[in-house]
């Protein structure tokens, strides 16, 4: 499955280029309502820009691109050491995890403040997406620092932070398509964009792209070569003459 780290990282760049495109070329989307209605001045204007178009930057590009790597550098460096690996792998999600809490700084840092933006589905997914984010990030950190008891023990914790860090993967893609619908719905009801308007092409491509580069990374993550090459080292073999479990 060489392809689809390939791919993965291939559409990761689709991903990024599509986002950049739509921040670039459609600043005014990014201004809240009340910015773009009047106010202030220039001045204004453009740091409500600056706070706005951070938060998808930093949540995407910084976040879900990052932690998509994250999740596969066990494929991509399977010939390295596993504390190589482990050390790589914690690197990578603590700049995401780093990226996502500014992501959300910026987003609460702007005018209209946490009390307008923390009511949407869209929203409490993203605060729980990075809640657990920290908390995959922690328990790496003590499992590569102060390692479990036994083997044994290592290969019933696998599965189990494996399904949180794919979890948290999906939820990530997902809080990011529901921050697409919300703020399409918003530039179609509030500032009168054309159904057919290039920006709403745009902005369903980038949706489609996202949920894509979700499918490609949980493929390569749950492949067979890569469950042989790193989870079988946790495989408990039963030894029929003493009853201890070994590897």
């Amino acid at each position: 499955m060489g392809w689809a780290l390939s791919l993965a990282r291939l559409w990761g760049f689709v991903v990024a280029g599509l986002l950049l495109a739509w921040a670039f070329n459609f600043k005014s989307s990014f201004l809240p309502h009340s910015a773009s209605s009047g106010g202030d001045g220039d001045a204004i204007s453009q740091l409500d820009h600056l706070y706005s178009a951070l938060h998808p930057l930093l949540m995407v590009i910084g976040f879900i691109l990052l932690n998509g790597e994250a999740i596969l550098v066990h494929r991509r460096l399977a010939g390295w050491s596993r504390e190589i690996r482990k050390a790589v792998q914690l690197s990578l999600q603590a700049a995401a995890l780093g990226f996502g809490l500014f992501g959300i700084w910026a987003k609460f840092r702007g005018n209209e403040g946490i009390s307008a933006n923390f009511y949407s589905l869209h929203s409490w997914i993203g605060l729980a997406c990075v809640a657990l984010s920290a908390f995959q990030w922690m328990v790496g950190l003590i499992s590569m620092w102060h390692k479990p008891e036994g083997r044994w023990t290592r290969s019933v914790v696998l599965p189990w932070h494996l399904f949180v860090g794919l979890y948290t993967f999906g939820l990530a893609v997902a809080a990011a398509e529901t921050g697409l619908q919300e703020k399409l719905t918003f530039l179609l009801g509030r500032r009168g964009l054309s159904h057919n308007s290039p920006e709403s092409a745009l902005i369903n491509s980038l949706g489609i792209a996202l949920a894509l580069l979700a499918a490609v990374i949980i493929l390569a993550a749950i492949s067979p070569r890569h469950h042989v090459s790193h989870v079988t080292k946790f495989v408990n073999v039963k030894d029929g003459t003493n009853g201890k479990f070994h590897v």
